[in-house]
């Protein structure tokens, strides 16, 4: 890691821990040329669909940042320990179950992703919304278990464009079983899962997660046509993240809702419920892409190294000298960081306190969950729910 008192290099400044305090405010400031504040009411429940500005202030009345009550984080994270353990065995049964139900050769990648860990958070969403509105059958397990397969289709795809040879520590399934097998696999399982929720014969239920596909699709094909683009704005961003992460999430708790026979608001509210926790979630995610290692478990600068302009990195471009900023978006844009480059760059982000100003946005999405959240019966499923907003935004893996 590079300390703020490193030695200046071709991007570094010399800097100060005073400075460094100067250089994030500049940053700021330079940021919000870039995306100004500015509110969106329409955004207050009527308008799910839409991409939500992140600097904005939709939800001023809802403040919910990292200067909250540390022990209510604590507890909320046991809170969600205590349910997963006893739903992620029931998860992982119907898992095994449609899995072993895949064409032969799509099997092995399909159970060598999806049966090797996770914390199920999509199906658990599931679960908690259906019930939070009152449902309590099995078929709320198999529209998590379809949730689960959707979203592991993606991370097979993901980790071939990727070119990523790890996945949760493991090899990736490309690597093992070859990319050709892994495509198909990918597509087995969205398949099977689309099969799955259809046999509900609800209509509703299919194009929820049919619309979910396709946005997770155009949010992937989004970030590909931005890569190495250091002129991505805020906006451009979100509505990235929107795409190939929040959708999912949305889907999640919508499918809950849905099986539960909750109205066309309540399902709003669920549906709007997911997507503010889904942009918030990629929100965190990104920037624990500049922790170092041993905080998180995971190798960092991935992002980097594949071309992803996030606001880490936009933030810490803003704080530059124009020149130090200028050669930076040169070779961050040509694919020139050599691997010590991408260290230090990711030390500098860290210790700058760039990571931790990214993730401040992800309060004010949290914030328009609470409000989506509030229009739900009372319930434990509903304290749950919001438990888990506190996860998203505290995380540290």
């Amino acid at each position: 890691m590079v300390s703020l008192n490193a030695p200046a290099g071709p991007y570094f400044p010399q800097s100060s821990p005073s400075r460094a305090g100067q250089r994030r405010d500049a940053a700021a400031a330079a940021f919000g040329k870039v995306c100004p504040q500015q509110s969106d009411p329409g955004r207050s429940g009527q308008n799910p669909d839409a991409p939500p500005s992140v600097f904005g202030g939709p939800f001023p009345e809802a403040s919910f940042t990292l200067r909250g009550d540390r022990e209510e984080a604590r507890r909320a994270a046991e809170a969600i320990d205590a349910v997963l353990s006893r739903e992620q065995p029931r998860i992982n049964v119907e898992l095994r179950r449609h899995t072993a139900d895949l064409p032969e050769h799509a099997r092995a990648p399909a159970e060598h992703l999806l049966l090797s860990g996770g914390k199920r958070l999509r199906p658990l969403l599931t679960l908690l919304t259906g019930r939070a509105f009152g449902c309590r059958d099995a078929g709320l397990h198999t529209l998590g278990a379809a949730v689960e397969m959707l979203h592991a289709a993606t991370l097979l795809h993901d980790d071939i464009l990727d070119n990523a040879p790890l996945r949760r520590g493991r090899s990736s399934a490309h690597v093992l079983f070859g990319t050709v097998q892994a495509v198909l696999a990918g597509d087995a399982m969205l398949a099977k899962a689309l099969l799955l929720v259809s046999s509900f014969g609800d209509p509703r239920l299919t194009a929820c997660v049919s619309e979910a596909v396709m946005h997770t699709a155009e949010g992937e094909i989004a970030e590909f046509a931005r890569l190495r683009d250091t002129s991505l704005s805020h906006e451009d961003y979100v509505r990235i993240i929107t795409g190939k992460t929040a959708w999912m999430l949305r889907a999640s708790c919508e499918l809950g809702a849905l099986r539960a026979g909750a109205g066309e608001e309540a399902a709003r509210a669920a549906a709007l419920f997911g997507l503010e926790s889904g942009i918030a979630f990629q929100i965190v995610d990104d920037v624990l892409d500049y922790y170092p290692c041993e905080e998180t478990g995971k190798p960092k600068g991935g992002d980097l190294r594949e071309g992803k302009c996030t606001p880490p990195l936009l933030l810490y471009l803003a704080s530059l000298p124009a020149e130090k900023a200028d050669r930076l978006r040169a070779d961050f844009e040509g694919g020139r960081l050599d691997e010590a480059t991408v260290e230090a760059l990711c030390g500098e982000i860290y210790a700058g306190g760039f990571a931790e100003q990214a993730r401040e946005p992800a309060g004010v999405h949290l914030a328009g969950a609470a409000q989506a959240l509030a229009s739900f019966p009372p319930s434990p499923e509903r304290d749950l729910l919001d438990n888990i907003r506190h996860y998203i935004l505290t995380r540290t893996a």
